[in-house]
C-alpha cells in the first residue's frame, strides 16, 4: 500500500480517523501482566500524546498497578486488575479497580503542611514517594471502596487534540 502524502498524515497529537479513544483491559495481578498492560495502554494512546505525556502516563500507571500487585494482593498472583482509560477534550481519564485489600487511608492525604502545594520529599514516610509522584502528576485523584472492590480514579491533563503545537 502506498505511503500517504505528507498532507494526509495526521500531525503529532491529532487523532487519525478511527483512532481508538477508549482503552479497557482486565488482567491477572502479576508483575508480568502489569508490564503487558502498560505496554498495551501506551500503544493505544502514543499517537495522540507527546513523549513527555507518554512518560508521565507510564510512570503513574506503573506506580498504581505495581502497588496493587505488591500491596493489595501481596504478590500472591491471585486476583484481577481492571484498567480503563478514556481520551477526552481535557486529557486522559483513568480508572483502576481491583478486589484486593483496601488502600490505607494515608496514601491519598494529608495535604502538605509546609505552606506549599507539594509535600517535602524528605518528610515522606517509607514507601511514600510513589504516592507523592502520583499526587504530583495526576489531577482529580480519588479513591472509593465498595462491596470489597477498590476504585482509584485520576486524570492526566494533556492538551486537547485540536490545540497541539507541532515542532
Amino acid at each position: 500500500m502506498p505511503e500517504p502524502a505528507l498532507s494526509q498524515r495526521p500531525m503529532h497529537g491529532e487523532a487519525p480517523p478511527g483512532e481508538p479513544r477508549i482503552f479497557h483491559h482486565s488482567f491477572p495481578a502479576t508483575a508480568m501482566a502489569v508490564r503487558d498492560a502498560l505496554r498495551s495502554a501506551l500503544a493505544r494512546f502514543i499517537r495522540v500524546m507527546t513523549e513527555e505525556e507518554a512518560g508521565t502516563l507510564e510512570l503513574i500507571l506503573a506506580e498504581v498497578l505495581n502497588n496493587i500487585v505488591e500491596h493489595s494482593y501481596r504478590d500472591s498472583g491471585k486476583g484481577h486488575v481492571t484498567l480503563s482509560i478514556v481520551r477526552d477534550g481535557r486529557g486522559l481519564s483513568c480508572s483502576v479497580s481491583d478486589d484486593g485489600i483496601a488502600l490505607p487511608p494515608g496514601c491519598l492525604g494529608p495535604e502538605p503542611s509546609n505552606g506549599s502545594d507539594r509535600p517535602d520529599p524528605e518528610s515522606l514516610p517509607e514507601g511514600g514517594f510513589g504516592w507523592f509522584l502520583i499526587r504530583d502528576l495526576a489531577t482529580d485523584l480519588g479513591y472509593h471502596r465498595e462491596d470489597g472492590r477498590n476504585l482509584l480514579a485520576f486524570r492526566l491533563p494533556i492538551a486537547p487534540l485540536g490545540e497541539r503545537r507541532t515542532n
